[in-house]
């Protein structure tokens, strides 16, 4: 818990990041991707295929690769798609994303991200509705796992 005095630091670094064009999410906001502007590059890519991997209980690792004009855009799109379907084939509505590492090498875009999934909303900035992130996946022709 934060004193009283370390307040107007925190909305002093938040006003500063504000100002110089940085985006800032409220702690409580749920984050999700805006598939609307990726039609024409999601047809320009090549989705080659997710690896998953549970790592512990609900922590899960998703290795995705793409290749094409488009793959550079989409593969963090992709890991939350293969994410989102997981989460639902294993009977929960939620995933939480951790972390990504993106890397391209000899065309191919990879993705190494890692989630936590949940029944239950989970706390944390960028949060997934699994059956909502799945729909607009397939609206979007984003293959899932």
């Amino acid at each position: 818990m934060m004193s009283q005095a370390s307040y107007p630091t925190v909305l002093g670094l938040l006003a500063a990041a504000q100002l110089s064009g940085c985006a800032v999410a409220a702690p409580d906001r749920e984050v999700g991707r805006d598939f609307g502007s990726m039609e024409s590059s999601v047809e320009a890519t090549d989705f080659l295929g997710v690896e998953t991997r549970l790592l512990d209980g609900d922590l899960v690792n998703f290795l995705v690769s793409a290749k094409g004009n488009g793959a550079k855009t989409n593969v963090v799109a992709y890991a939350d798609c293969a994410a989102a379907q997981y989460a639902l084939i294993r009977g929960f509505g939620f995933a939480r994303h951790v972390r990504t590492n993106v890397a391209q090498e000899a065309g191919i875009w990879r993705a190494d991200a890692v989630y936590t999934i949940s029944p239950a909303l989970p706390e944390g900035l960028r949060k997934l509705d699994a059956e909502v992130v799945v729909a607009n996946c397939r609206d979007n022709g984003i293959p899932t796992v």
